[in-house]
């Protein structure tokens, strides 16, 4: 898996990481994976849930000891 951009959302609470990746992936092309680093407590519940409302696909997702990396594929 190729990530195509990363985005560095650590220190902001809440939306504002998922308001980032929202953002970013209405510039990328469908297929490409964003990466999004985060370490608000509540981006393990909305970068999910944001995915399956928008119709995007969570890759994966990683909790590292300072933040977590979720991998998000466009699919629309």
């Amino acid at each position: 898996m190729t990530v195509t951009e990363t985005i560095d959302a650590r220190g902001l609470l809440c939306p504002l990481p998922v308001l980032k990746l929202r953002k970013r992936l209405k510039s990328v092309p469908v297929g490409e994976v964003v990466e999004l680093w985060a370490d608000d407590p509540a981006a393990i519940v909305d970068v999910p849930h944001f995915c399956a409302e928008a119709g995007h696909e969570l890759v994966s997702q990683d909790d590292k000891t300072e933040h977590a990396v979720y991998r998000v594929k466009k699919k629309k």
